[in-house]
């Protein structure tokens, strides 16, 4: 789409295209597997026996918004012509009542007529146009005589403002959709697992075609999968949030360049028994959910993809497509989803820490990190030294060390608390009386 569009050039649709080719062959079920997002953004659930129909006629302006071009242009179309209709069978019982439609001979002088040059209906539905779109061709007009056609001209000259501003409007919404900003937010076709800083990560790429930045964007990962709790009842749609990999703790991203969205499967990701032989079988979708505010126009928008197992590889990586040049950095979006293999074990993450000993009822996730906190006696906290942790057996989480005190020339002994690790010093002060 985006090719046809002109926004990508035709290579990288063909490098696309070999992309798709070059990728591993993996074993895909015979029959489609359904899912709630499409690649596209769009929501792939289909509303049946919808009995409250009246419901959307109370929201009619979204509900016009929401309608396919030719639909709502078809509206639009009958609205204005079934107003002329209508007023111009005002028109034209108006003369017909007031006897402007009677043959005179026009040498002869005879009644003011309400409105001139009216003669048959299909003068007056040209007067209604002339009317409600205010042309004003000259050659027909209301006069003195009858007060109830000045009302009905003035009826009409609302009734056709208001029809033009709710058409004006609804164009206006359809075409500042917030999905149209999303045609230019492109997702990678497939995501990978692979090791990241020795932890399985599960990683996908997104970019922006625009120069135009997204403001205050966020981006949210949720897992779909069909649960049965303990009493065998099926849920069919459980939601689970995953957590982007990020310093800061947060989802925000600053989307200048494309990125590659990393979650790392530890003990608290729904992936975290998910395998490489069972990835295949697993009845999951992960959707993505990337949300900011448009720079130029001010409107919040929101792009959509999903990744199903069938689009999930295992043990690759993506390649880098950026490039410093002249300066300045370049970016290559014809490698944008290319991937390559990596060395990876094709145990889940948690095989992996039970083969290295890590145990379910552990404090710690593999190896415990190199400080602590302290507590003295009296309630005061301090971190413990930043010294990288020895293999020895995990301790306790409240081991009591000791600190000696002077005091009035007496040494006292004064226990301490330690979180995470064992820490042993002395510290002598002297006390005035």
């Amino acid at each position: 789409m985006l090719a046809r569009k002109g926004l990508l050039a035709d290579g990288f649709l063909l490098t696309r295209l070999a992309e798709d080719a070059a990728q591993p062959s993996r074993i895909r079920p015979k029959s489609q597997r359904a899912r709630f997002i499409t690649k596209s953004g769009s929501c792939n659930v289909a509303h049946k026996n919808i009995r409250e129909q009246g419901r959307f006629l109370q929201d009619v302006f979204t509900t016009m918004v929401d309608l396919k071009w030719q639909h709502s242009l078809l509206i639009f179309t009958s609205a204005f012509l079934c107003s002329w209709m209508l007023f111009a069978m005002v028109w034209w019982l108006l003369a017909f009542a007031h006897g402007d439609l009677e043959p005179r001979d026009p040498n002869e002088p005879g009644p003011v007529p309400c409105v001139t040059s009216i003669h048959s209906f299909t003068s007056a539905f040209l007067f209604s146009i002339e009317v409600q779109v205010t042309i004003g061709f000259g050659g027909r007009m209301v006069t003195e005589e009858c007060p109830l056609a000045i009302i009905v001209l003035i009826i009409q000259n609302i009734l056709g403002l208001i029809i033009n501003a709710i058409m004006l409007g609804c164009v206006f919404m359809k075409t500042a959709q917030a999905n149209r900003r999303a045609e230019t937010l492109i997702f990678s076709r497939n995501a990978v697992i692979a090791p990241r800083n020795g932890r399985p990560t599960f990683m996908f790429r997104v970019g922006d075609l625009r120069k135009s930045m997204i403001i205050s964007a966020t981006i949210q990962l949720q897992v779909i999968r069909r649960t049965v709790t303990a009493e065998g009842e099926v849920i069919p749609v459980c939601q689970l949030d995953i957590q982007v990999e990020n310093p800061l703790r947060s989802n925000g991203i600053f989307l200048v360049s494309p990125l590659i969205i990393s979650h790392t499967i530890d003990r608290g990701s729904p992936l975290y028994e998910v395998s490489a032989q069972s990835l295949a079988t697993e009845d999951l979708e992960i959707i993505v959910i990337l949300e900011g505010v448009v720079e130029t126009t001010g409107i919040t928008m929101q792009a959509r993809t999903s990744y199903t197992p069938e689009e999930i590889f295992w043990g690759r990586r993506f390649v880098s497509i950026m490039t410093e040049e002249d300066g300045r950095y370049s970016i290559d979006y014809s490698k944008f989803g290319n991937t390559v293999p990596v060395r990876m074990a094709a145990l889940s993450a948690k095989e992996l820490d039970q083969t290295r000993g890590v145990q379910d009822s552990g404090p710690h996730e593999g190896k415990p990190q190199g400080w602590g906190l302290v507590r003295a006696g009296r309630g005061g906290y301090r971190r413990g030294g930043g010294r990288a942790c020895d293999d020895t057996a995990v301790k306790p989480w409240y081991v009591p060390a000791e600190k000696e005190e002077e005091k009035k020339g007496q040494k006292k002994r004064v226990k301490l608390e330690e979180i995470g690790r064992e820490i042993e010093e002395e510290a002598v002060e002297d006390m005035s009386d």
